[in-house]
């Protein structure tokens, strides 16, 4: 649905939203990947799994988050297109999803700043009105 930037002293915050939570975590996504590169250049080619859990949704959010920076560390790929199914499990929550791209190049992805990881500052979950809502800090 969206994502937007929020000012910080040092870091950023991104906000994102959708109609249903695993949206909104896929615009996180996109916002984070957004700041590294222009998305809009990376092509869908290659998809790589994404499994992370975490005892409540807000962890959830920033577990995601990072494990999508140690793929793209691991990889050398960059992302521009996200799915995630989330379910409630014995212990808290679990993510499956998969995250689309392909090989970072320079002379076609306008790299712009690297994210060193999601955090816990400012970390938040919310619905209203039927939109599901998160934000995080990332460390640049």
């Amino acid at each position: 649905m969206a994502f937007k930037y929020l000012d910080h002293e040092a870091d950023i915050g991104i906000w994102a939203s959708g109609r249903s939570l695993e949206e909104a975590f896929c615009e996180g996504a996109k916002a984070m990947f957004n700041l590294m590169v222009d998305i809009n250049t990376v092509e869908p080619i290659k998809s790589i799994s994404v499994e992370v859990s975490a005892p409540d949704i807000p962890s959830l959010f920033t577990e995601f988050l990072n494990e999508l920076l140690l793929l793209m560390d691991t990889t050398g790929n960059v992302f521009s297109n996200f799915g995630v199914r989330i379910a409630r499990g014995k212990e808290g929550y679990l993510l499956h999803g998969t995250a689309k791209g392909e090989p970072l190049r320079s002379e076609k992805h306008n790299i712009k700043t690297e994210v060193k990881a999601a955090t816990y500052s400012g970390l938040k979950y919310w619905k209203a009105g039927g939109t599901h809502n998160l934000r995080c800090v990332l460390d640049l």
